[in-house]
């Protein structure tokens, strides 16, 4: 009943005439008044931000913002896999033979998420990492490895919430979902990176467009809060501790290494 619920109000929400006046809004000078207010709430770590707070002309670009270098570390180790974003992560274990993830006790077909069968073989067996994004987390997203984009494209065109509420009472958000799906060849393995938009401004802007990406070069940002999942292939990732473990992270760190396993 309660999910039931949630489903309904939420559908009643997520028009696009709401959507388009929310992101209207937030791209208006009027909206800059709401700044400080957001910083506050979300307790933002000003002293690593590029600008100085005054200078946002609209909340959405304060959303969007920079980072100061140096504000992150990516780890260069040649085989580690470093985390896209800032965020916590909800979710990690191994893709099933059906080509599917359990994520907060609900089932998601990677099939569905990458948006065929086809792509989705080469995942089966191998591990998911599901990292959500907060609304007071940095929304610039990076690439965890080096290699040659072989595959981007998009898919879904309304977005629900991607938080634990979501995820618990939702319909299969993850694979649902606006969502910008990109395919990273390196010289061990391939790796997905599924940038999932959230409710209302569900955009994914993509930042790179170059055919090889560096690990830790800024690729896209989110306009709102979202998530990232990655993908490997069977045998080709391990897990560090603080995948885990599970909490908060920061972009740069490692999530774990590629085991050098090709699995073609």
């Amino acid at each position: 009943m309660k999910a039931a619920l949630y489903r309904f109000f939420i559908e009643l929400t997520n028009g696009p005439f709401i959507s388009a006046a929310l992101r209207k809004f937030t791209n208006s000078r009027m909206s800059r008044v709401f700044i400080k207010s957001y910083a506050a709430h979300y307790q933002i770590n000003q002293d690593e931000m590029s600008k100085d707070i005054r200078s946002y002309s609209t909340l959405h670009s304060f959303f969007t913002r920079r980072l100061k270098e140096g504000a992150r570390v990516v780890d260069n180790t040649h085989d580690s896999v470093a985390s896209p974003v800032d965020g916590v992560i909800e979710d990690t274990g191994t893709i099933t033979s059906g080509k599917e993830i359990i994520a907060k006790g609900k089932t998601y077909s990677i099939s569905e998420m990458l948006g065929s069968k086809h792509q989705a073989e080469k995942y089966e067996g191998g591990t998911y990492i599901i990292i959500y994004l907060s609304p007071s987390h940095y929304h610039r997203i990076h690439s965890p490895v080096s290699g040659k984009v072989v595959n981007s494209y998009s898919l879904g065109s309304k977005s629900f919430p991607v938080n634990r509420f979501g995820l618990k009472f939702g319909h299969s958000v993850l694979a649902k979902n606006h969502r910008v799906v990109t395919e990273i060849c390196s010289e061990e393995t391939t790796v997905a990176v599924v940038k999932v938009g959230a409710m209302f401004i569900n955009s994914v802007v993509v930042t790179n467009t170059e055919r090889e990406w560096e690990k830790g070069e800024e690729v896209a940002y989110f306009s709102f809060g979202s998530t990232v999942i990655l993908l490997f292939q069977k045998g080709a990732f391990i897990p560090g501790d603080i995948v885990k473990s599970a909490g908060e992270i920061k972009m740069g760190e490692p999530l774990g290494r590629l085991s050098g396993k090709k699995n073609q």
